[in-house]
């Protein structure tokens, strides 16, 4: 049992506000844990506009906010880093940068919510999204890459890849490629196993072949798929990260949501950046 001391019950009523209420979770990204999505609440369809007249006037373009990141046209491709083994856990130890990455599943407003927080915060994330999550929710992947993120493969149905036959791990990983291609015209920045923290020798070759120079790993769990609380979950992310860290956590649980609003004030005060695993390695 955690104790609880009074520094997480003042964390608790910081980081409460950021809890997002009702909506079902999904279930862990662990090596011994089965996932299942949670169906979305779609939005009513708006009714057709109905076409203006010849007389009318042709309506005004809507004002683009220059705030807001620029619409790629083409999702970023992968990058090989010369300097960097096959399998990254880490970035560099001497800029004050880390990388939050995400395991992209789950109930989608839940989703929402943790990428608006990182952005209200000025942080950058990586979101590695599984296959057939993006054939339940698409317009994700979009809002993942306007956000400024990193959006990378998960494979495609999150199984344990690395205890796969070849060709069924092949077919994971090109499987989520080709939806992030369809999605976004790009197979995604980066490639994570699934229910592993790493890939075996096969699944490393094989995500090469399928067009990943390096296989994303991280040095920080935040075992928020335990769902320990949202002190917990600070305290696994505060107590270990440092100078070019990657933390794993996940999309679909409410401790996670609760705990991030906390952990990025914390990350500003140390003067640690929060950026996309790209600028971390890069």
């Amino acid at each position: 049992m955690v104790r609880v001391t009074t520094s997480d019950r003042r964390f608790v009523l910081r980081a409460g506000a950021g809890l997002v209420a009702g909506g079902a979770f999904a279930a862990a990204c662990s090596p011994s844990t089965s996932t299942s999505g949670a169906a979305a609440r779609r939005a009513p369809t708006s009714p057709a506009t109905a076409s203006p007249g010849p007389d009318s006037a042709a309506p005004a373009s809507p004002t683009r906010d220059p705030k807001a990141p620029a619409r790629p046209l083409v999702a970023p491709a992968p990058r090989a880093f010369p300097r960097q083994p096959a399998q990254i856990s880490h970035g560099p130890l001497g800029r004050s940068r880390v990388a939050l990455t995400f395991h992209g599943q789950g109930e989608p407003s839940i989703a929402r919510a943790l990428l608006g927080e990182a952005e209200r915060h000025g942080a950058r994330v990586t979101v590695l999204a599984v296959g057939s999550w993006l054939d339940e929710h698409p317009d994700l992947a979009r809002r993942v890459l306007d956000g400024g993120h990193d959006l990378g493969n998960h494979t495609q149905r999150h199984l344990d890849v690395n205890a796969m036959p070849e060709a069924e791990a092949a077919a994971e990983i090109t499987g989520c490629a080709e939806r992030l291609r369809r999605l976004t015209g790009s197979i995604g920045t980066w490639f994570r196993p699934s229910r592993a923290t790493r890939a075996s020798p096969l699944v490393e070759t094989l995500a090469r072949r399928a067009g990943y120079p390096h296989v994303l790993s991280y040095d920080v769990d935040s075992l928020d798929f335990t769902s320990p609380g949202a002190a917990a979950v600070a305290r696994n992310i505060l107590g270990e990260i440092r100078d070019g860290s990657v933390v794993s956590l996940h999309f679909g649980y409410a401790d996670t949501v609760a705990a991030l609003p906390a952990v990025l004030d914390e990350l500003d005060r140390r003067g640690l950046r929060a950026v996309t695993t790209t600028e971390l390695i890069g």
